[in-house]
């Protein structure tokens, strides 16, 4: 069973793909990959540098995440220009990982699940989700200043229309024993189906 976790940013997908795991489902946290893996990479390096200039490069060589982030949420076809030089490679590693361990339960953190038509890719499709206060609060917290937090949020498809999409729906605004207790609950719904 291969399950696509999604939610807003901020409102826990991290937070329950850990839960999962205690569940013993095999994980995947694709910003994690981006991150370590993909924009790691020296052909992407270089590729982000051609596009994008060397502002978005730190002087050690690597791409520095927060100004591509600040460069791209605010300009539609960069974005896009790098959405299609990532997702590629992201999927490339999906289909490794799922391939190394046929037959075990994985749980994959998708951000933009439905807004990059990706629902097919999985048995059934989770949202975690927040009260925008709650959200913009916890990315508050992360360090990201309102008016940056808004704008990411705004290049997602809103928690509403992603809750009338997707399979089941955890709610996060409570304590994580509470989310604990809805991933319970639905691992032992799923483990019957």
């Amino acid at each position: 069973m291969i399950l696509g976790l999604t939610g807003g940013i901020g409102c826990g997908k991290t937070t329950a793909l850990q839960l999962f795991a205690r569940h013993g489902f095999c994980l995947i946290n694709s910003d994690v990959i981006v991150r370590t893996v993909i924009l790691t990479d020296r052909m992407i390096v270089d590729a982000v540098r051609g596009q994008f200039g060397t502002d978005v490069i730190t002087a050690a060589g690597k791409v520095d995440r927060q100004q591509l982030a600040h460069r791209v949420f605010s300009d539609e076809a960069g974005l896009r220009w790098l959405e299609n030089l990532i997702h590629p490679r992201l999927f490339e590693h999906w289909k490794t990982a799922f391939a190394a361990a046929l037959g075990r339960s994985w749980v994959v953190e998708v951000p933009l699940l439905f807004e990059k038509s990706l629902q097919n890719w999985f048995d059934f499709t989770i949202c975690v989700a927040s009260d925008p206060h709650v959200q913009l609060a916890r990315l508050e917290q992360r360090g990201l200043p309102p008016s940056l937090a808004r704008q990411r949020i705004s290049k997602q498809l809103p928690l509403t229309q992603k809750i009338k999409l997707v399979d089941f729906v955890l709610l996060n605004d409570g304590s994580t024993g509470f989310l604990r207790a809805q991933v319970e609950t639905l691992v032992n719904s799923l483990s019957t189906l």
